[in-house]
């Protein structure tokens, strides 16, 4: 399938609702995404964003609907989505007790990468932690921690990337080093970034989505969308000041 514009479609997402007993955290969310896209999506806590971003990284089923990422379905091809997606949330999933070399050669087995050397190295230096590369995880401050989060998503060149909250924690350096590396593989990878931040999120994204107590607000093409005009609406939807 294609779009208008003759890019194929990476996502597809169509009526999704996640249900937790009588709450209803995501209702009915429908939107298409173009492959190479970037889609920032904001909204106040509980709005649903990181339950959309866990059942669209397989992590959590749908109560209702469908999603098609990379043209197989989150529900019936979980696992063979999860070879070509990368999720870099909250948890940096790391092991502690293992240095930053094995914790990536770790997920490189997993993935059953060949000679994986190369790549980790590449990695690990391209998020300044080549220099630390034997040291244990748990020695690691926060933003270390999540710049090697981010090498671990990247380890097997997924094309799809899930970033939930990536600069959280981040130091004004660590946000250059992970600003750079999205610079240097955007036009490799589609995007889908959660964010309280609307001026990074804004700045980054081809696409925005609003969410709102499970519901989609507004999606819309990034060039489509007049900044002041969509601050009003964030502020009156979701009822939180912009500065």
């Amino acid at each position: 399938m294609e779009t208008s514009g003759g890019l194929g479609i990476s996502l597809e997402v169509c009526g999704l609702s996640r249900v937790f007993g009588a709450r209803r955290a995501l209702d009915g969310v429908s939107f298409t995404l173009p492959e190479g896209a970037f889609l920032s999506i904001f909204g106040p806590n509980g709005a649903g964003k990181t339950t959309l971003l866990r059942v669209l990284s397989t992590l959590a089923p749908p109560s209702s609907g469908t999603a098609t990422v990379l043209g197989k379905d989150v529900l019936e091809d979980a696992s063979k989505l999860r070879e070509h997606i990368g999720l870099i949330s909250h948890n940096p999933l790391l092991y502690p007790d293992l240095s930053a070399e094995e914790n990536l050669q770790f997920f490189a087995d997993i993935y059953c990468l060949d000679c994986p050397q190369e790549r980790i190295r590449e990695l690990l230096s391209a998020v300044e932690l080549d220099h630390r590369c034997l040291d244990i995880v748990r020695t690691f401050s926060r933003g270390m921690l999540q710049r090697l989060s981010i090498a671990r998503a990247l380890l097997h060149s997924p094309e799809m990337l899930f970033l939930d909250e990536p600069y959280s924690g981040l130091d004004p350096h660590a946000v250059d080093i992970l600003d750079a590396l999205l610079a240097r593989i955007r036009k490799r990878h589609t995007f889908v970034m959660v964010s309280h931040d609307l001026e990074k999120g804004l700045e980054l994204c081809s696409h925005a989505l609003i969410l709102a107590k499970g519901k989609v607000v507004l999606f819309e093409e990034r060039n489509r969308i007049d900044v002041g005009e969509f601050k009003g609406l964030y502020r009156q939807t979701v009822g939180m000041g912009v500065s």
